[in-house]
C-alpha cells in the first residue's frame, strides 16, 4: 500500500505543482492592482483569497489541516506569533488561520526577489526581510518591525529556530530576534504556536509531495511580555511550543 501511495504521489504531485504555480501567477497582478489601487486593506483581502487557494491547492495532495485553540486570541492589540519552523508549508496555514490577526513574517532576504506573489506580498504587506549575514542589518529592521507591530496593532510571526527542522525535532532557539521584540514592544503579546508533520510534506525533498498528510496547528494561551523577564519567557515559550511537539 505504500509503495502504490508513493508511486501515485508522482503524477499528482505534478497536477499539484501546475495548480500551485498558477496560484502564484494570477495573484502577483492582483496584488498588485489591489494595493495600488485600495491600499492596505484592498491588498490584505487578495492576499487571504492568495492562502485559502494555496490551502486547497494542498488538498489536492490529501493533506488536511487540524486546528487547536486553547483560548481566543485576542485582536486589536499588538501579537508576536513564535512557531517552529518545518517546512514552507507553514506559512499559508498560518497566515489563513490567523488572518484576523493581519500576520506580518520576519524572512530571509533572498525571499524578497523572484518569487511571483510571495515576493510582491513580503515587499509591500508589511513583513521583514533581514540580511541573516548582516547582523547589524538584521537588528535595524527588527526594531522598525517591532513599531511597526506597536503602531498597527498587527501581528509578526518568528520562527526563533533560525532554519526549518527536516526531521520534526525541535531546533534550540536564536534569542538576539526576540529580545529585540520584547524590548521595543513590552506591551504586546506573545502567541506560541507549535506545528506538526509539514516537515512530511518534503520528507522527500520538493518532489515527490507525500499524500495524505495531516498538518496540525496547535495555538497556546498567549502571554504578555510586560509579566516576564525577557530570557526567562523565551525559556517558557520554548517549553511550551515543545510540550506539543509531536515525538
Amino acid at each position: 500500500m505504500k509503495q502504490f501511495s508513493r508511486i501515485l504521489s508522482y503524477p499528482i504531485t505534478v497536477l499539484f505543482y501546475f495548480c500551485f504555480g498558477l496560484i502564484l501567477l494570477v495573484f502577483h497582478p492582483l496584488q498588485w492592482v489591489s494595493f495600488n489601487l485600495f491600499g492596505y486593506q484592498g491588498h490584505k483581502k487578495v492576499v487571504d483569497c492568495f492562502n485559502w487557494f494555496i490551502i486547497r491547492s494542498l488538498h489536492i495532495l490529501g493533506t488536511t489541516f487540524k486546528v487547536t485553540r486553547t483560548k481566543d486570541i485576542p485582536q486589536g492589540v499588538p501579537l508576536i506569533i513564535i512557531s517552529n519552523h518545518q517546512s514552507l508549508w507553514d506559512i499559508s496555514p498560518l497566515s489563513w488561520f490567523l488572518r484576523r490577526n493581519h500576520p506580518k513574517f520576519v524572512s530571509k532576504q533572498e525571499l524578497g526577489k523572484g518569487i511571483p506573489s510571495v515576493s510582491y506580498n513580503l515587499n509591500h504587506g508589511g513583513s521583514v526581510l533581514i540580511d541573516r549575514k548582516n547582523p547589524r542589518q538584521a537588528l535595524t529592521e527588527m526594531v522598525k518591525f517591532a513599531k511597526y507591530l506597536v503602531k498597527f496593532n498587527r501581528s509578526g510571526v518568528i520562527f526563533p529556530e533560525g532554519t526549518r527542522s527536516k526531521t520534526g525535532k525541535l531546533r534550540p532557539f536564536h534569542r538576539t530576534g526576540l529580545l529585540t521584540l520584547f524590548k521595543k514592544a513590552p506591551d504586546a503579546y506573545i502567541l506560541p504556536v507549535t506545528i506538526n508533520n509539514s516537515w512530511r510534506l518534503q520528507r522527500y525533498g520538493m518532489f515527490p509531495m507525500p499524500l495524505g498528510i495531516c498538518l496540525k496547528l496547535h495555538f497556546h494561551p498567549v502571554v504578555k511580555i510586560s509579566d516576564h523577564d525577557p530570557d526567562l519567557l523565551i525559556d517558557l515559550v520554548e517549553k511550551t511550543i515543545k510540550s506539543k511537539v509531536d515525538s
